[in-house]
């Protein structure tokens, strides 16, 4: 059961306006905590459950969220990783709407770990989410495999995708976390090449890349 002022395996932090805090509380409880700036329990939504985009969806269903973000509007998202979407809720927990990683990619090319399913969808599991300062923010999202970065507006509309799984610069090994601090500049914890890339990313070209 979920117990109150309590944390069970927790992924991440994100804070809005007023510095309250959103505690994505990740790999056993599933849901999302919110504390204000003394670190009072206000509230906690969501819970251990399945959905996705094919049959029932199930908001507030979480299954290992895995990163959290908050926008200028105070809305929150949430990388609910193994139900393949993110989760946008208003601060006070309501339900928004659904974001997915959904773009076609080569399901038979080797990864750099494992396998992948010749039936594996095309929605991909949000690991991480990083949302851009400045007038117009954008959403930034990353998988496992195929291994790309995922850039959206944010209202949920997919801009672009780059990078692949491998061991090169700009490859990826397990994303684990993404600064944004510009809408073009990203720093990205590359978890199992034990590096972090910078990426200077160049609209209409190729994203220049340089490792640690």
């Amino acid at each position: 059961m979920h117990q109150d002022s309590y944390f069970r395996g927790p992924t991440d932090v994100a804070f809005d306006s007023d510095d309250n805090a959103y505690i994505s509380d990740g790999y056993t409880n599933s849901r999302v905590a919110k504390v204000d700036k003394n670190g009072n329990w206000i509230k906690t939504w969501g819970q251990r459950g399945t959905g996705g985009p094919r049959g029932d969806q199930n908001p507030g269903h979480l299954n290992t969220p895995h990163n959290i973000g908050v926008d200028r509007q105070n809305n929150v998202y949430v990388a609910d990783r193994n139900n393949r979407r993110i989760q946008v809720f208003d601060r006070d927990g309501s339900f928004l709407r659904y974001i997915f990683q959904n773009a076609a990619y080569d399901k038979k090319r080797q990864p750099v770990l494992g396998n992948i399913a010749a039936n594996a969808p095309d929605e991909t599991q949000p690991w991480t989410i990083c949302i851009t300062p400045g007038p117009t923010q954008y959403l930034y999202s990353s998988d496992s495999e195929p291994g790309r970065i995922y850039k959206f507006s944010m209202d949920g509309k997919l801009l672009g995708t780059l990078g692949e799984s491998g061991r090169g610069p700009g490859q990826f090994n397990w994303i684990h976390g993404i600064a944004c601090p510009s809408e073009n500049v990203l720093f990205v914890a590359d978890m199992n090449n034990w590096r972090v890339q910078k990426l200077t990313l160049r609209p209409g070209g190729k994203p220049g890349t340089a490792s640690r």
